[in-house]
């Protein structure tokens, strides 16, 4: 798909539209709706004003689609120029292409015209950040004169609206392929060994392509994507999706501009007691015991500073960064960047080692013929099994471990298990 560059002298004012939970876990996605509008609007001569943006919002919604995000784009509206044509195909697509069967869907439009200002920034960064409800969204938008459509419930107006106003201060692209609709809930034909070769060939400026065998640009889902590549620039996404091979038709391809990878969900705060649920944050500590697994093989820790302790978790899809988790001892100084969830516990992405406690193990001494002395009861001190001697008052000796993690180095959980709007290390 090729976006129209048009330069600010050229039209009137510009009409945003914002699209937002149109699909359910049986199918659909946001994006690919988006495309067909965009396709249709370019068909009827409507030009599409710069990239179309994909806004991830908070990963711990409760009423969230799979990746919870939303869509939008711009439209220049030239003098005299009608929206009703605009408006009657974006509505039209929604309604007819939207999971609206499941209970969960919600679809939602806006159209706004006019300037970004910071009323709607700080809405979007909200929406981030913490729960919006839909009477917030229908209040905003009245305010600043922004036209919503509501399907079903229409939750989506609240991720509509969110994309229309995020800030995009960092940012990466997103170039999505689209299957044929008969092609739909079928295996995927991608030639795995292309993509090892795209990887090969764009990485860093391409990311999150794969980890160890697993493909990460391949969905999971019966969805209509194909691929989707992530990288810092359109220009490394052209040269990417012409390294990668498939082996069936692609319909649609889209670059999106988007919020992934930035860590924008993020907010540092300086305790642990202003942390709360459904938030994601950068918070300091010091780890209160040693971590444990449980049932499952999730690991969990306490972390605590002087206003109060929180538990964190490496869960299992983690992998294995749940080793460099179980790495830590108590009394390290840490920095954590995740979020918590409905259940109060702090969801590890990564990881800062600020300082590490020093691990001493008690060993028991040895003898003089070489061999380790073995306790001779309690309080009787130690004795040898092979020559005999026996060392009635000895003690254990204490003996400073070296440690496997490094001060000041970062871990991250791997590509299979990261959010979507978790920055790798590789973009530091």
């Amino acid at each position: 798909m090729i976006i129209v560059d048009i330069k600010k002298g050229d039209f009137i004012n510009l009409l945003h539209v914002g699209i937002d939970d149109t699909d359910s876990p049986d199918g659909m996605c946001t994006t690919y709706l988006a495309t067909t509008i965009i396709n249709e609007l370019k068909k009827n001569k409507i030009k599409i004003n710069g990239f179309p943006r994909l806004i991830r919002l908070n990963p711990f919604a409760k009423f969230k689609t799979r990746g919870n995000g939303a869509i939008s784009f711009k439209i220049a509206i030239f003098n005299n120029q009608s929206t009703d044509l605009i408006k009657e195909i974006v509505l039209s697509n929604v309604e007819k292409l939207s999971m609206t069967e499941h209970e969960n869907t919600n679809p939602g439009v806006v159209f706004y015209q006019g300037k970004i200002n910071k009323k709607i920034e700080d809405y979007s960064l909200k929406s981030i950040h913490s729960i919006i409800t839909i009477e917030e969204a229908e209040k905003l938008a009245k305010e600043v004169g922004a036209e919503i459509h509501k399907f079903k419930k229409g939750r989506g107006i609240i991720g509509s609206l969110a994309a229309i106003g995020c800030p995009l201060e960092d940012h990466t692209y997103e170039l999505i392929t689209y299957r044929t609709k008969k092609n739909h809930g079928t295996k995927r034909a991608i030639k795995y060994d292309s993509v090892i070769s795209m990887n090969t060939k764009t990485y860093p400026e391409t990311f999150e392509n794969i980890d160890d065998d697993y493909i990460a640009i391949e969905p999971k889902t019966s969805c209509p994507v194909l691929y989707g590549i992530r990288g810092e620039t359109p220009e490394i996404l052209k040269i990417a999706k012409n390294i990668v091979k498939v082996n069936e038709p692609i319909e649609y391809s889209t670059i999106f501009k988007t919020n992934q990878h930035t860590d924008i969900h993020l907010k540092k705060v300086d305790k642990i007691d202003k942390m709360e649920k459904y938030g994601s944050y950068i918070v300091n500590g010091t780890v209160t015991d040693n971590p444990h697994v449980i049932t499952g093989g999730h690991v969990f820790f306490r972390l605590s500073d002087n206003s109060g302790e929180i538990e964190a978790s490496a869960y299992e899809p983690t992998k294995d960064f749940r080793k460099t988790i179980k790495k830590l001892i108590k009394g390290d100084q840490i920095q954590l960047f995740g979020g918590v969830g409905c259940g109060g516990t702090f969801n590890i992405e990564k990881i800062k080692i600020l300082s590490l406690n020093k691990k001493q193990v008690f060993k028991n001494p040895k003898c003089k013929c070489g061999k380790t002395l073995t306790s001779a009861g309690f309080k009787k001190g130690f004795k040898c099994k092979k020559c005999g001697f026996k060392l009635p008052n000895g003690e254990k000796i204490v003996i400073i471990e070296d440690r496997e993690l490094v001060e000041n180095s970062y871990y991250e959980t791997p590509t299979s298990a990261r959010r979507h709007l978790s920055k790798p290390l590789i973009r530091n």
